[in-house]
């Protein structure tokens, strides 16, 4: 639509420049959306705390696409050689036991220390239509808000202990951003949290009291892995219950054995709501890393850990191969069909495939 300055009013003429310019404005927006960064322009807006970066890093890394995991591993190995000395600590706990909650509260506590706090926060994936709601930056409102926080909610989708299958990966874009405390919270949903505590330093149980979990937790496996256990939603009424079940954990603790670095696991309460005891669980942790890096086991269990990343992305690695094997696709279909109608074994059908590939390779 054209405009004759000596015929049209000013308004017409404002309103026509302002046509203009947000014609122009939406047609850079869509020139940067569209946009794909190398992987030199996303490290050095990591490199300078360009949280956009990050977050197309971290997206990068969780692609599938063959094309996209290549570029991946090549910004991690830069990423790797920059990364800063962090705190990375893992937090669990069933749902409803206020993990969010807590996790803000106790980052807005170590940035008031002068740390950088990246959040890893794991949603839990549906099996039927693989959807996530990733909700975690609706509930950490004000920490996602925060210059020196970062909030990546990420679905769980089908690894271990509800942990993403590249949030390790994820840790590593983060230390070389400059975050110096990684928190990674898990889904909690009574799965194996074996895979958060190969990851982390510190490994915090989050628990309730007076609601029947005090005697499943016991129960668990997951104690033998916990850190430090801490009884959540200390406050109003349930003070008194809080801390009789932070009594009970802390009998319950005395039939399990010193940690490797003769480390006891501690019990402590707070109220992640009010702000009370957060600062003495952050202390416990502090305890912990200090004996942790003065003995040296800290340094040795991040090379173990290493050793078992090393392992388990060998052994996803292979499985991804088989599976994407096109003759394999073929003949897992026709197998899985002589299975189903009992006309040979799983085993002896699982043993064929298998041949046939080391056949192919």
């Amino acid at each position: 639509m054209g405009y004759d300055p000596d015929t049209c009013s000013l308004e017409q003429l404002t309103l026509a420049k302002r046509t203009n310019i947000d014609a122009a404005n939406s047609s850079k927006i869509q020139d940067k959306r569209k946009h794909v960064p190398s992987e030199q322009e996303l490290f050095a807006g990591i490199q300078s705390g360009n949280k956009a970066r990050l977050a197309q890093a971290i997206t990068l890394v969780e692609s599938t696409k063959l094309a996209d995991a290549q570029k991946a591993q090549q910004l991690l190995e830069q990423c790797l050689l920059r990364k800063n000395r962090s705190v990375r600590i893992g937090i669990t706990g069933v749902p409803g036991v206020g993990k969010s909650t807590f996790v803000e509260t106790l980052g807005k506590q170590l940035i008031a220390f002068d740390r950088k706090v990246a959040v890893l926060a794991v949603d839990p994936t549906s099996s039927k239509n693989k959807g996530s709601i990733l909700g975690d930056k609706t509930r950490m409102t004000e920490l996602s808000r925060d210059a020196n926080a970062f909030v990546r909610p990420s679905p769980s989708g089908k690894s271990l202990g509800g942990v993403a299958q590249k949030t390790r990966e994820t840790i590593i874009l983060c230390e070389a951003a400059g975050y110096d405390v990684v928190l990674v919270e898990t889904v909690g949903v009574g799965q194996s949290e074996t895979a958060v505590h190969g990851m982390v330093d510190f490994f915090l149980l989050l628990k309730l009291s007076g609601a029947g979990d005090e005697l499943q937790g016991i129960k668990r496996g997951i104690i033998e892995m916990a850190d430090a256990i801490v009884i959540n939603k200390a406050d109003g009424d349930n003070v008194k219950k809080a801390k009789l079940a932070e009594v009970d954990f802390k009998r319950a603790l005395q039939l399990y054995p010193p940690k490797e670095n003769g480390w006891l696991p501690v019990v402590r309460s707070c109220s992640a709501l009010e702000n009370t005891g957060i600062k003495e669980v952050w202390e416990v942790i502090a305890e912990y890393l200090e004996e942790a890096t003065d003995s040296g086991y800290l340094l040795e269990k991040r090379r173990r850990q290493n050793k078992y990343w090393l392992l388990q992305t060998i052994e996803e690695r292979l499985k991804t191969d088989f599976f994407n094997h096109s003759e394999i696709k073929q003949q897992l279909t026709l197998v899985t069909e002589k299975v189903m109608r009992n006309e040979t074994s799983p085993f002896r059908a699982a043993e064929e495939l298998l041949q046939h590939w080391k056949d192919q390779g």
